[in-house]
């Protein structure tokens, strides 16, 4: 699994979407401890599913969280079938209480 980090300069860090098969970035960045600390605009939610292939990804805590309290933080996420980062309007988030696909887009 690949590091998180809450640095924007750090050198393991990827941006945007991918046009090719990669593998995941080397780090993630997320909002800071603190900042995620503060409270959640959206429920904490750690699974999606890229409605082009039909894949779920699991994502850690602490993306979950960044997501949770800045929805529009990120612009696209992995999707581990693809091999790729994709926008994230082509995510809809899993329900954590039955695994349920969501009619929710990952950023919203």
């Amino acid at each position: 699994m690949a590091r998180v980090t809450d640095d924007p300069n750090d050198p393991g860090l990827t941006r945007g979407a991918d046009d090719a098969p990669v593998p995941q970035a080397e780090a993630y960045l997320v909002l800071s401890k603190e900042e995620r600390a503060k409270g959640f605009t959206r429920p904490v939610r750690s699974t999606y599913y890229h409605v082009a292939c039909g894949t779920v990804t699991h994502m850690g805590a602490d993306l979950a969280e960044t997501y949770a309290r800045d929805p529009k933080f990120y612009g696209a996420t992995y999707c581990v079938h693809c091999m790729m980062h994709k926008p994230v309007d082509e995510f809809l988030w899993v329900d954590p209480a039955n695994g349920a696909v969501t009619v929710t887009k990952v950023g919203e």
